[in-house]
């Protein structure tokens, strides 16, 4: 694949990188897939068995990363909060709080410090591994992005992450970790394990591995949330560009299996009662219910919908500036950290964990309330004692720095684990004020914004959540205070402050729905919920793109959208294709295929056979016959006459180099002949495999005719195809027949998969520059082709829908006049190209 430089915005300075295009197109219409084509009912019945047997084994090993992050999270945080807040009470009443804080601030720097050291093993690991994923299914190989050690990496990095007090979560390494599952299991190898071999011959292509990665990424959504049917939604809605019926049932399936097998564990080990499942994900929203003593009090109510709409704006406003200020954050990280030795970037997280260690003992020590352990307001919902609240709830209150009877409602938020702050902000009731609330929303805002993008495993869910779950009880206190609707329920407006503010972020709707409704286990939250994210992601799109968009755009991954806008219309494959081609003749010698590799990064190349006869012959006499030829000439688009044409734009041509051939004069003097000359040309142009064997490459003194001569196609062979022939010796001498070539099957051919021989490490002594290969038994003879008038939303939704690679531009006699690749469809290509239309009109 060519895809060349990516425009730029004109703000944009950062440096852009190639990425290979996954080669989903690859099964289709291959010939020498014998593993398919001689495949009777019992073996494709083994085959789809296989297949099921592989998603379950996903699904179970994905919960089984999802239980290994969740125990040592706990074990680690656990052992931290015990020996500071023990350290905390002693020092309160000794006056040696800095003993504390330094305390403190070792825990969180040596975790800190492991999980960017684990960071600098595997750059790929850093962040929440979502935009990676997400570039992998929208058919983007990026490097190392599925590997073991890219798992082993992120699973333990984000437990030190997480322990070491940063503002990240581990959910959205979970989707990331089970992709990587999804990638690996079905293969039975590992670059990293080289020696473990096992001869399993099932699932050899890049469209199998797809389809097991979205499966992985929907089992670590399921695993996260307890949402399996969200996590299936997750991978069709923001992951999978290519997506078929069958998929469907094997991700739902695979999610099912990780949910229940975390819930199987993480029960047994918690309550010591095996298969009761009581905690279907990492992270449980609790249950919201009124207390049935108060009658007025309602989820609730129609009244409620308004400011839930607000907040959704709101909501999509605050995710609109932390998507701006990340994005700012990121451009100064790679233009800055990056390039500098990797030292830094540890050196960079290491900062970001002293700065959120002493803001949070700081604002705990300072800006907290002391409060009493109940309270009562003028609303009866709003009196509520320890005994009516969860066991949970209870256990994590902090009385950091308060007399006996009250607790530090600041500290009862920073001092707990994510997932147990965001429990008391949906059921506590009445226990935080608006100042601590706003405090709380502003630091954390802010933290997390500046924490997510440095080099240590990071997860962006959970800390929305609680910086919306903040600011939709802020919402709540207000409401209450100061308009008297004392029939609010506060868990509802935090719950729905932190849809909001997710949704403003993330710009996810409908598996953000079902992931919420499924967390809640409340089925009248539905339209509420789906409510504030589409009006959230409406307000939030209006301004910039998500977070994970924005950071798949500043990597410059060639990301195809699900549509393209109307007005790319007034384009036409023959206005985005590369006409400029490298090509390969069915019988090539060994020296000009080993040329063409080592000075070409194209992943294919097109089969073609050339068209050298002069045609004015055939148009003598017969009027019909010089008519229609004449049609043909005006109407067929060329290499030739397109490359003229952008030629002639750029003034980079002699114009000895720039004559029209079609426009000479035809001579029609001589009398016609008697046979039908027009079918004669069609046939000769249509002789398959003429004895054409050049051995020279296309000169700088060419003229434009010479090097964009007609070329009749044939079908399309990649570069792994090449080299695996190259290496096995497949070719013939001049001396004897083609017949005499070696044969290969599927499973040889596949054997070396996914990681192909490389052409540079090729021994170039073992091969006879002389010899012949003959690539018509390899090669894809009927890929999908479009005429180069096709408009480009045709071209988009062919080249999106069926995962294709490359995308041959074939004119009405079957010649090839350019090829479109992912590059050619990007939405700043589509731009550069409809802004030069404007111009030439």
């Amino acid at each position: 694949t060519i895809l060349g430089e990516t425009h730029e915005e004109e703000d944009e300075i950062l440096p852009r990188k190639d990425y290979e295009s996954l080669d989903y197109d690859r099964c289709i219409n291959d010939p020498y897939l014998e593993v398919l084509e001689n495949m009777d009912n019992k073996k494709a019945q083994r085959y789809e068995a296989v297949k099921w047997v592989m998603v379950f084994a996903i699904g179970v090993c994905t919960g089984l990363v999802g239980l290994f992050v969740d125990f040592f999270v706990r074990l680690f945080t656990q052992l931290k909060f015990r020996v500071v807040q023990s350290s905390v009470e002693e020092c309160t009443e000794k006056g040696c709080l800095a003993l504390s804080l330094l305390m403190l601030l070792g825990f969180n720097l040596t975790f800190v410090f492991l999980a960017s050291l684990l960071v600098l093993i595997q750059p790929v690991a850093a962040g929440s591994g979502i935009p990676e994923i997400k570039c992998y299914l929208n058919g983007v190989k990026v490097p190392g992005v599925v590997r073991l050690r890219t798992v082993m990496c992120k699973a333990t990095g984000v437990l030190f992450s997480v322990a070491g007090g940063l503002f990240v979560g581990k959910e959205g390494p979970m989707i990331h970790s089970g992709a990587v599952v999804g990638a690996g299991l079905p293969q039975f190898q590992s670059i990293s394990l080289r020696k473990i071999q096992f001869n399993f011959p099932y699932f050899r292509s890049d469209r199998d591995k797809r389809d097991f990665v979205s499966a992985g990424a929907a089992a670590g959504v399921a695993a996260a949330f307890g949402a399996p049917i969200g996590g299936t939604l997750f991978s069709l809605e923001e992951g999978s560009s290519f997506w078929n019926q069958g998929l469907t049932w094997k991700v739902l399936f695979c999610s099912m299996a990780a949910t229940f097998t975390l819930n199987f564990f993480r029960s047994g080990i918690q309550f010591g009662s095996w298969g009761s499942f009581q905690l279907p994900g990492l992270l449980n929203f609790g249950e919201f219910k009124c207390s049935e003593s108060d009658k007025k009090c309602h989820l609730w109510t129609a009244v409620d919908l308004g400011f839930f709409i607000l907040m959704g704006i709101v909501g999509g406003l605050l995710g609109a500036t932390f998507n701006c200020l990340n994005k700012r954050l990121a451009k100064y990280r790679m233009r800055n950290v990056h390039p500098k030795p990797k030292l830094v970037r540890v050196l960079e997280s290491l900062l970001v964990s002293l700065t959120t260690t002493v803001v949070v003992f700081l604002a705990s020590m300072v800006l907290g309330e002391c409060r009493q352990l109940s309270s009562t307001s003028q609303s009866g919902n709003d009196t509520l004692s320890l005994q009516g609240m969860s066991e949970d709830v209870n256990s994590s209150i902090k009385t950091f720095f308060c007399p006996n009877e009250t607790y530090n409602d600041m500290a009862t938020l920073f001092f707990n684990p994510q997932e147990s702050a965001i429990l008391q902000l949906f059921h506590q009731d009445g226990t935080f004020s608006p100042v601590t609330l706003s405090l709380f929303f502003l630091l954390y805002f802010l933290l997390s914004c500046w924490t997510y993008g440095i080099s240590v495993p990071s997860g962006l869910f959970v800390p929305s959540l609680l910086c919306g779950a903040a600011f939709g009880r802020l919402v709540a206190n207000l409401l209450k205070s100061y308009i008297g609707l004392d029939h609010i329920y506060s868990g509802t407006f935090a719950l729905i402050g932190a849809a909001a503010f997710l949704g403003g972020v993330v710009r996810m709707t409908i598996s953000l729905t079902v992931i919420l409704i499924e967390s809640t286990n409340e089925i009248t939250y539905g339209l509420p919920i789906m409510i504030t994210l589409m009006i959230a992601k409406w307000t939030g799109d209006f301004f910039n793109k998500g977070i994970y968009d924005i950071h798949v755009n500043l990597r410059g991954v060639p990301l195809l959208e699900w549509e393209t806008e109307v007005e790319m219309d007034k384009l036409r494959a023959s206005d985005i294709m590369e006409p400029n081609l490298t090509y390969v003749y069915p019988h090539t010698r060994i020296q000009s295929l080993v040329s063409i590799l080592r000075t070409t990064v194209h992943h294919a190349f097109p089969v073609v056979t050339e068209n050298r006869g002069n045609e004015r012959e055939f148009m003598k006499g017969n009027q019909l016959i010089s008519n229609n030829i004449k049609f043909k000439k005006s109407s067929i688009l060329t290499r030739a006459g397109e490359q003229r044409k952008r030629s002639q734009s750029m003034k980079s041509y002699p114009s000895s180099e720039l004559r029209n051939m079609c426009d000479e004069h035809i001579a029609t003097e001589e009398p016609p002949e008697k046979e039908d000359l027009l079918q004669q040309m069609l046939e000769r142009r249509y002789t398959p495999y003429p004895n054409l064997y050049p051995d020279q490459s296309p000169s700088e003194e060419w003229t434009m005719e010479e090097r964009f001569r007609p070329l009749t196609f044939h079908g399309l062979i990649l570069r792994s195809q090449l080299v695996t022939l190259l290496v096995r010796g497949v070719c013939y001498s001049e001396s004897q027949s083609s017949a005499s070539q070696p044969r290969l099957s599927h499973a040889e051919m596949s054997e070396d998969y996914p990681r192909y021989p490389d052409i540079h490490d090729l021994d170039l002594t073992l091969l006879n520059p002389r010899m012949i290969v003959d690539v018509t038994p390899y090669m894809n003879p009927s890929p999908f082709a479009v005429s180069p008038n096709t408009h480009v939303s045709q071209v988009f939704n062919l080249f999106r829908t069926m995962g294709l690679r490359h995308l041959p531009v074939v004119n009405a006699v079957g010649e090839i006049v350019g090829i479109i690749t992912r590059h050619n469809l990007t939405h700043e290509f589509l731009q550069a190209r409809l802004r030069q239309h404007y111009q030439t009109i």
